[in-house]
């Protein structure tokens, strides 16, 4: 039999209903098996056992009674550390934070509690979430689970070796240039960069977005049904709509024939892609072409000036930020994002304007190279994960970002974009392929993902202790 702590959501929410487990039995695996993996791990943050037994025994008494009090019900997950919850502290993964207390639950906080999700912990982030690792001044070094020399990925690191480690099959993170498709192409787990304003987060911002980290398509959609609920705190939030999240699961490979798919395996800047992982990405594409869709090359459509526009002006926010803060708290940030940040100290305003207008032209031009596809698919980075203490595969604080060129142009167009596991490294190292849709085809997009996790053969076993 498989393992408790190894049974996606769905597996779970059919063996409560059937009586064959409890969500207290549930627990106690999971809170076990994190206790095996987590000294080398260091994935979470505010873990709190004792606390998740107290829910678990409630759900546990909802199931007995015929009444469940919404459709996660004493399935056990975690949060992503910057995600609010009502009176814990907020320090954003670094020490040069005064980590406020949290007033109220963050929108995907509140919809997962309703839903009866068992909050497991907190999990790790780079400090102010802008790093693709897991390194924090603030935070213990998460590692990946594939290769504990190895990064996760970031910034919503912990919550990517949580969901590849087991610990619990839902999971949440955020994501503004990659940091959600990032963790997951390098823990080998399935995850959705939602379109800007699906999933309600508190506070909302150009391009950022909440979304799930799962083992798998299925769970995604189903984390999806939930956090997609309305939440009038994010004024950019979409309309709500009605989606029939439960689709994805029963998504045949059928579901590819006739679909136009853009292959791009090329960025256009940035890091030159790994030989393995456009290998991987190419492999992907036949597959999917076999099953019937209609694959076309696509070329690059990402400039140097785009990415670098985006960097400086992250570097611009970051810099306000960081001359805010007393001397003695300065000290205490990350010195790569301290010296990344500060190196905007000179720009003019129209060197600040002539970056805030890249996001714009990043926008327009993924919009138009997007245009004559129903999807898009890429890898997700043009490298395999860096190693774990490293806060950036170019270790270089005025070349940040030459790894997100694949990912980050759909959080400037507001589009969803999905990572699934698509082969390994010959080191066993995970390759995630990037799907990318229209803006508001969110379950398009995990349609596709769930017909390719078909097409694309056994996986590796998951990593153990």
């Amino acid at each position: 039999m498989t393992a408790l702590h190894e049974l996606s959501a769905h597996e779970l929410l059919a063996g409560y209903a059937r009586r064959a487990f409890s969500p207290l039995e549930v627990c106690r695996a999971v809170i076990a098996h994190i206790e095996r993996w987590e000294p080398r791990l260091q994935a979470t943050w505010l873990y709190r056992p004792e606390a998740a037994l107290a829910q678990a025994r409630a759900s546990e008494a909802r199931w007995q009674r015929g009444a469940t009090c919404g459709a996660l019900d004493g399935v056990p997950g975690t949060l992503k550390e910057n995600i609010a919850t009502t009176g814990d502290p907020m320090p954003g993964g670094t020490a040069a934070s005064l980590a406020p207390i949290a007033a109220q639950d963050a929108p995907p906080a509140a919809r997962l509690r309703e839903a009866g999700l068992v909050l497991l912990a907190k999990t790790t982030m780079p400090d102010w979430g802008m790093l693709s690792s897991g390194l924090s001044s603030f935070h213990r070094l998460a590692r990946n689970p594939w290769d504990l020399t190895r990064t996760p990925g970031g910034s919503s690191a912990g919550a990517g070796a949580a969901a590849a480690a087991g610990y619990g099959p839902l999971h949440v993170g955020t994501d503004i240039g990659g940091s959600l498709r990032l963790p997951a192409a390098w823990c080998g787990i399935v995850t959705l960069k939602p379109s800007l304003g699906r999933v309600p987060i508190d506070p909302p911002y150009m391009g950022r977005c909440a979304g799930p980290l799962t083992r798998s398509a299925a769970d995604a959609a189903l984390m999806m049904q939930v956090l997609s609920q309305p939440d009038a705190r994010d004024s950019m939030s979409l309309p709500p709509q009605v989606l029939d999240w439960a689709s994805v699961a029963a998504t045949p490979p059928r579901y590819l024939r006739g679909q136009r798919i853009g292959l791009l395996l090329d960025a256009g800047c940035g890091l030159p892609v790994d030989p393995q992982i456009q290998a991987a990405a190419a492999a992907a594409a036949r597959l999917l072409e076999q099953a019937g869709a209609r694959i076309t090359p696509m070329a690059p459509f990402l400039t140097r000036a785009m990415l670098d526009g985006l960097d400086h002006f992250w570097r611009m926010r970051s810099y306000l930020d960081v001359r805010a803060l007393p001397p003695a708290r300065l000290e205490k940030l990350l010195p790569y994002i301290r010296e990344w940040a500060e190196s905007a100290a000179g720009f003019s305003g129209t060197d600040v304007f002539q970056a805030y207008a890249q996001t714009h032209a990043t926008r327009v031009a993924t919009v138009a190279a997007c245009a004559p596809f129903d999807y898009v698919i890429s890898p997700v980075a043009p490298n395999l994960p860096a190693a774990a203490e490293a806060p950036s595969p170019t270790n270089d604080p005025l070349r940040p970002l030459e790894h997100i060129a694949f990912t980050v142009p759909y959080n400037m167009s507001e589009q969803p974009a999905a990572s699934v596991n698509c082969g390994y490294s010959a080191d066993g190292l995970p390759i995630g392929l990037q799907i990318a849709g229209r803006r508001f085809d969110d379950l398009g997009v995990l349609k596709l993902a769930r017909a390719f996790e078909q097409l694309r053969g056994p996986q590796k076993p998951w990593p153990t202790p």
